[in-house]
């Protein structure tokens, strides 16, 4: 397993990485993210503003949300954006 590392030195050029993130009951997560910004989600379609921006990760197999990880490290695979 790779160190952590503090997301403010993440990248944010829509790089998969893990992140480790803490849900609303207070469950720590590890999940598969990417920063996308606000011109990269406008890119994909849709209505996007500010609030939209920053990391998102897939919760289950159907369904992305936006997260506010605390940590980082080297994601193992090298998936397609989507």
């Amino acid at each position: 397993m790779s160190a952590k590392l503090p997301i403010a030195t993440a990248p944010t050029d829509g790089t998969k990485v893990t992140v480790y993130w803490t849900d609303r009951d207070g469950q720590e997560n590890e999940s598969v993210a990417q920063y996308r910004s606000l011109a990269r989600l406008k890119v994909a379609g849709g209505q996007w503003d500010d609030s939209d921006e920053g990391w998102w990760a897939y919760v289950d197999s159907d369904t992305q949300k936006r997260i506010v990880p605390h940590s980082w490290s080297k994601a193992g695979g090298d998936d397609d954006d989507e």
